[in-house]
């Protein structure tokens, strides 16, 4: 019998670390991918554009030896129209994660090609390929769509970049110096500019904003679109109630959805949603703060009453100790039908394991939509775009997130303590800039940044009346990427314009 071969070592640390550096450089060598195409908006009338694919090479300063070498190679795919005498607005776009590739906004609502899904979030058999978008925000905005480093193709240039730019203030430096230098290359600073953000994307386009400003870029609006600006609101955590409070609105709307509320709450999701927000601003918040000092009356009382709002077990509730966490309504909700609730599109729900785990092994929102927009943007970026690298295009990439430094060291010791927090930044940016506006988008079955978490972030930004009046909330019937459905396609396109217009 032949001898069987011993295993190849692991490649040294130097060894990866050079193959790094070589796919860094080779990526800002390449030549910039350009072509052009038409479009046919909604209203019948053709647009003709360009699209400009390049990485550019990032520079986040400093005066340590090197420090004005490029750090990062970060992926830019730009549309661009011609324009007369007057530039065109252009709008910088990106995801979330962190850890996310920007093709969900790029694919999914605002480029001129689209992946299109089913309206009620479950996933469409294969193939899949890209159509052409008569609802593409090309018709107010050139658009400039973002890869950050180690998402999609781009990268940082070593272990001490990608340490820095694997965090929140890191981040921020990022986008904001290829925004800058977007605008030097294309020659675009007489251009308006406005900012997408989608999840992260929002915490991220917060502090982009008041950076921006900063720099001397002036920035004319943000769409945030299902927010993510305080992280205090999002985790649920030993010490922390503010989730319990603010998710139950939104509980409320999903249960409905799924058939599981009774009486008058099921009439409606209107009526759903309107009971639990008066539940939570008369009795729930106030509970929390009381903790163990509840009476045993009220207690019972309230686990009652969210029993009804969420459609959840009694004695789970009270088991609870009165706080349903998002894992708990994700396997509870309707492990009676042996399914799981969505996370990302609580209108989406998969089968349980036959053993009715409660273990966390895909979110059924996005696993509909996850594989569909990659295969359509792979054979997009290589076909229609020439883009065609033989490494993987990283649209989630799990490393990101599990690295990623959330402490911001602009902040005061006793800040940097708590949850990464960029809602400051924005109410920065409003104050700064008289002409600044906000528009906000959320899904009503987004269980992962819900709507009425959203609402709370807003209430809470630090500005007077008059300033806040630039912040507009817009609510949509779908989940998290509430553009996957038609009709909250054609609705945020149209609240965007008359925003723009306002």
């Amino acid at each position: 019998m032949a001898d069987t071969p011993a295993p190849a070592a692991p490649a040294a640390p130097d060894d990866a670390a050079k193959r790094q550096k070589a796919r860094f450089d080779e990526l800002l060598a390449s030549k910039p991918a350009r072509s052009s195409a038409r479009v046919t908006l909604a209203s019948g009338a053709a647009l003709d554009y360009q699209v400009h694919a390049e990485f550019l090479p990032v520079v986040l300063g400093g005066s340590e030896p090197g420090a004005q070498d490029p750090k990062a190679a970060v992926l830019t795919t730009a549309y661009t129209v011609s324009a007369g005498a007057t530039p065109r607005p252009v709008c910088f776009a990106f995801n979330g994660g962190p850890g996310s590739a920007s093709i969900w906004l790029h694919l999914g609502a605002l480029g001129p090609k689209r992946v299109v899904v089913p309206d009620d979030g479950s996933m469409p058999a294969a193939p899949y390929s890209v159509q052409d978008n008569p609802h593409t925000w090309l018709e107010h905005f050139d658009l400039v769509f973002i890869d950050p480093a180690h998402t999609g193709w781009s990268i940082s240039a070593d272990d001490a970049a990608r340490k820095k730019l694997l965090g929140t203030d890191g981040d921020i430096e990022c986008f904001s110096e290829v925004i800058r230098l977007w605008l030097t290359r294309n020659g675009r600073w007489g251009s308006p500019v406005y900012l997408c953000g989608e999840s992260y994307g929002t915490t991220r386009g917060a502090g982009i904003a008041n950076r921006l400003h900063e720099l001397g870029v002036v920035v004319n609006g943000a769409i945030l679109v299902s927010l993510a600006m305080d992280l205090q609101t999002l985790v649920f955590a030993p010490g922390n109630d503010l989730p319990y409070a603010l998710f139950l609105p939104a509980f409320a709307n999903v249960s409905q959805y799924h058939g599981l509320l009774q009486g008058p709450l099921a009439a409606s999701p209107e009526a759903a949603r309107a009971a639990a927000e008066a539940f939570v601003q008369e009795d729930y918040a106030a509970a929390l703060l009381a903790g163990a000092r509840l009476s045993e009356k009220n207690r019972s009382r309230l686990a009652r009453r969210i029993a009804e709002l969420t459609g959840l077990p009694r004695s789970l509730v009270e088991e609870k100790n009165l706080r349903i966490s998002d894992q708990t309504y994700f396997f509870d909700a309707l492990r009676h039908r042996g399914l799981v609730v969505g996370r990302l599109e609580a209108r989406s729900t998969g089968p349980m394991a036959a053993s009715r785990t409660r273990e966390w092994e895909f979110d059924p929102g996005i696993e509909a939509i996850a594989a569909p927009y990659t295969m359509a943007a792979m054979g997009y970026f290589g076909q229609a775009l020439g883009l065609a690298f033989e490494q993987r295009y990283m649209v989630i990439n799990p490393d990101v997130g599990r690295g990623w430094n959330w402490i911001r060291g602009g902040e005061s010791e006793a800040r940097r303590m708590g949850y990464t927090c960029t809602s400051t930044d924005l109410a920065q940016a409003l104050r700064r800039n008289p002409h600044f506006k906000v528009l906000a988008a959320s899904g009503r079955y987004d269980l992962g940044t819900p709507y009425s978490a959203s609402d709370w972030s807003l209430a809470q930004l630090d500005a007077p009346a008059e300033v806040l009046q630039r912040v507009t909330h817009r609510y949509y019937d779908a989940g998290h990427m509430m553009y996957t459905r038609q009709a909250d396609l054609v609705q945020l396109k149209a609240d965007v314009a008359a925003w723009m217009a306002g």
